[in-house]
């Protein structure tokens, strides 16, 4: 079902494979089918059970890290694999707090390390080898070796903004913004360039697509001006930067920077069900990036029941997504049924 035989740079519409799709889905190119997947978080707790593969464990060990992300392809058929299962990696190996949750809630940061000032404040020469980011590098090569080379990895990590709002406290970062515009950069750069070396190493270790979460970037917490000014610039050079696809995920209503978001120079962008219809989002994206979503997790996905879930999957790819995906990381106890019912929309859609 999955494996469909590919040669490369065929453009016979029967010759996809799901990476191949996706890729071309995601640079604008003509597909057979719009693809499903998630460029958020996968992890759920019916799969960390069906797998032995549960949180915490599944955030430090990579065996498990790769088998929980596999599940989620072959158990509901999602046509690409996500890892890590939080937004939190990174961050931490930058010096950041962080609990690790529980089974069914993810990681979180606790402490900052530099809520006063930058004094100090540098990526470290082994950034790669601190903290989870070897595991999660592991991780990926050991879904490269099990799914083999027509599925998509999808390598996700949080964006600049929003590791520079955890090195700083969301406090500091808001307050800086506003009053202290220098160490605003400052974090930002610092942010940019740690984002960067580590989606390059995601990539090398066998990612097709980083897909950076941002929720920092949201208007609720950042002005448009702002995201214009300062944020733009930063997303630019970090997508400009990474050596794959790239996809931005900006969570709540993003409307009034959308366009924006278009001009970072990501091939998608990620948007939760906020929004609106998609059909007004893609006219504002024009061909300067591809629409990745909108099915709404915690409304739709998590409580079903699985004709709504079909029925909203139905409306989105009549308006037109470029990616059939949730809007935001699935919630960890949604159920398998209805992830397969979103896929099962997608292929009845086309049958």
């Amino acid at each position: 079902m999955y494996k469909d035989k590919s040669k490369k740079g065929m453009t016979d519409m029967s010759e996809f494979t799901l990476k191949t799709r996706l890729l071309a889905a995601l640079k604008g190119e003509p597909v057979d089918k719009v693809p499903v997947c998630s460029v958020t978080q996968t992890g759920i707790v019916e799969l960390m059970d069906e797998v032995g593969a549960p949180w915490p464990e599944s955030h430090t060990n990579p065996e498990l890290m790769a088998k929980l992300a596999i599940a989620n392809y072959e158990l509901s058929g999602l046509e690409a694999v996500r890892v890590p299962y939080c937004l939190t990696v990174l961050v931490e190996a930058m010096g950041c707090e962080i609990n690790m949750g529980t089974k069914n809630r993810q990681p979180s940061v606790t402490g900052h390390p530099y809520p006063k000032s930058l004094e100090g404040a540098a990526v470290p020469e082994d950034l790669l080898q601190r903290g989870r980011i070897p595991a999660v590098l592991e991780a990926i090569k050991i879904v490269r070796e099990k799914v083999g080379p027509d599925v998509p990895i999808v390598g996700g990590m949080e964006g600049p903004i929003t590791v520079a709002s955890d090195l700083v406290s969301v406090k500091s970062f808001m307050k800086w913004s506003i009053k202290k515009l220098d160490l605003f950069e400052q974090s930002l750069d610092l942010a940019t360039e740690a984002a960067i070396i580590y989606a390059n190493a995601l990539v090398e270790a066998g990612a097709d697509v980083i897909a950076i979460a941002d929720p920092v970037g949201s208007p609720d917490l950042m002005s448009p001006d702002c995201f214009k000014q300062y944020l733009q610039p930063r997303l630019q050079k970090f997508s400009s930067s990474v050596n794959s696809v790239t996809v931005l995920h900006i969570c709540g209503n993003v409307n009034p920077i959308l366009d924006y978001m278009a001009d970072c120079g990501f091939e998608g962008l990620s948007v939760e069900e906020k929004i609106g219809s998609a059909k007004k989002a893609k006219e504002i994206l024009g061909n300067r990036a591809r629409f990745v979503g909108n099915m709404s997790s915690p409304f739709t996905l998590l409580p079903g029941p699985v004709d709504k879930i079909k029925a909203e999957a139905r409306a989105c790819l009549e308006d037109g997504v470029d990616v059939l995906a949730p809007g935001c990381g699935i919630a960890p106890m949604t159920p398998v049924e209805n992830i397969k019912a979103m896929v099962e929309a997608r292929n009845e859609f086309y049958a």
